[in-house]
């Protein structure tokens, strides 16, 4: 055993030598160097962000008029800003310069929390997962209506109904969905984000543009200080349930907490995190990514923090002027989507575009944010049962990796979220519910805690007070928006026929 130790000696010292003569290129955990800045990081947030919940805000600043409308986006800005500098500081464990990296959301949680609460996360994060599915199954189908409708009114005329089902592309999109579900690590392609970038900006600039243009075209700004009004069809029960729902829009247009860490623990053409509000909750990052933030000095929290601010108040900017625009271009009526609701009719082709990238930049969304369920399903499927041939044995072809477990789990998955979509098609009740829903747990709780955990704020002093507040304030908001969501959804029901599109 001694002369078995004292061969391995001469192993480990040469091992150690040929890490020194790396050191350079490395980092604390043996990563490869970061050379990120404020403004890389600012960047990915930025693009982050943006998607398909700014065509959303134009119907929710409709809700709440001039007067409330911008100044609850303002606050929703405010508290995800807070909120994110919070958890910014998780980002190591123990100490801010020298401790353990976390390299996703729920690692920092195991790391801060651990026990039940990482379990409490995984299940919500898992069931967002599951709700994001289905409103992009929406989202998608309805852009791709919109297109033929466009065309349609554009051939014969605005007084047209062009009436047309969205089952018909739900089941198209769930196909291509099925195949594309296939690819191993389809949400892994370098490409992918900046597709999705792309697409994110077209769509997002056109709908502002052509907000802009129909102002211009009215002459003024259209909208009044209280939003829609109560009569004309609009009870007032309604209006308070609309007005709560639009804070779950506004919510979900905001909502990137969750994906601050992978952003500093991701290089972007490694890994997509640019697909909206992608959520790589429990994939372990690959060896060959690298942190978007330079090892410290200063620290990666300080860094992340005024990143932090600036693509917060940019974003705040770019969601005002859409926001803002639609409602000036459309007053009361501005529509829940601002592409499909047709307040723009024309230059058709122009509304086409927008809506062919929307389409293109869920197709790819919807595998960033399913690829790692689909992932944690087939571990412990391959934990429960190692010797199973249904489950283990695999056949390549091409990009596809077939086995008879992931082409029916898989399979099973795309087609439960695609009746799910047919089911309840209601784009604005499903995105405001989506924000409402993990707003709290994931942008506020979550953060709140570990921070607390982490920089051992003493329980009953006045910054744990205040912290519990803050909580217990946004608890209270994300409720009262599920609550405006479902009721909206409920009361849609009463009129809509399962399966009618």
């Amino acid at each position: 055993m001694v002369s078995s130790k004292a061969a391995a000696a001469p192993l480990e010292v040469s091992a150690e030598a040929g890490n020194a003569r790396d050191a350079a290129w490395l980092d604390d955990d043996g990563r490869p160097r970061r050379s990120g800045t404020v403004w890389t990081a600012s960047a990915h947030i930025v693009t982050a962000v943006i998607g398909s919940g700014v065509l959303s805000l134009a119907w929710a600043i409709a809700q709440l008029g001039w007067a409330a409308g911008p100044a609850v986006m303002l606050l929703f800005a405010f508290v995800i800003y807070y909120t994110s500098t919070l958890l910014a500081e998780c980002y190591r464990s123990g100490d801010p310069v020298a401790g353990k990296r976390s390299y996703t959301y729920m690692d920092a949680v195991r790391a801060s929390l651990g026990g039940a609460k990482v379990r409490l996360c995984g299940a919500i994060q898992y069931a967002n997962l599951f709700g994001v599915a289905i409103g992009y199954t929406i989202a998608a189908s309805i852009s791709m209506r919109a297109i033929k409708r466009a065309d349609c009114f554009h051939e014969k005329g605005h007084k047209n109904p062009c009436r047309s089902s969205s089952n018909p592309y739900m089941i198209l999109f769930g196909a291509a969905e099925v195949v594309f579900s296939q690819i191993p690590d389809f949400d892994q392609i370098w490409w992918l984000s900046i597709v999705a970038a792309v697409m994110s900006f077209t769509y997002s600039g056109i709908g502002l543009a052509l907000g802009v243009m129909q102002t211009v075209a009215n002459g003024g700004f259209k909208g009044s200080l209280t939003g829609v009004a109560i009569g004309d069809g609009v009870t007032s029960t309604q209006k308070v349930w609309r007005s709560l729902q639009a804070f779950g829009n506004i919510a979900f247009a905001y909502s990137y907490s969750i994906i601050l860490i992978e952003i500093q623990a991701s290089h972007p053409l490694s890994a997509p995190l640019f697909l909206t509000h992608p959520v790589r909750v429990c994939s372990a990052p690959t060896p060959n990514n690298q942190d978007t933030i330079k090892a410290p000095p200063p620290s990666e929290a300080t860094v992340m923090k005024k990143a932090t601010l600036v693509s917060v108040a940019t974003t705040t900017v770019f969601y005002m002027l859409c926001g803002c625009m639609g409602y000036a271009a459309f007053g009361d009526a501005a529509p829940d989507n601002l592409l499909t609701g047709f307040g723009f009719y024309e230059p058709f082709w122009l509304l086409d575009v927008a809506n062919v990238a929307i389409v293109v930049h869920l197709v790819g969304a919807y595998q960033v944010f399913c690829q790692p369920l689909f992932a944690f399903v087939e571990r412990w499927a391959a934990a429960a049962w190692p010797d199973s041939a249904f489950v283990s044995r695999e056949l390549r072809l091409g990009p596809f990796a077939l086995s008879v477990f992931r082409l029916t789990w898989r399979t099973a998955f795309v087609c439960l979220t695609t009746v799910a979509a047919m089911l309840l098609p209601f784009f604005g009740d499903v995105v405001g519910l989506l924000g409402a829903v993990s707003f709290w747990p994931l942008t506020v709780y979550f953060p709140i805690e570990m921070y607390v955990v982490q920089r051992g704020v003493r329980r009953g002093s006045t910054r744990w007070v205040c912290l519990q507040l803050l909580s217990a304030a946004c608890l209270l908001v994300s409720v009262a928006a599920a609550a405006g969501s479902i009721a909206d959804v409920i009361d849609a029901l009463k009129v809509y026929r399962p399966f009618s599109g």
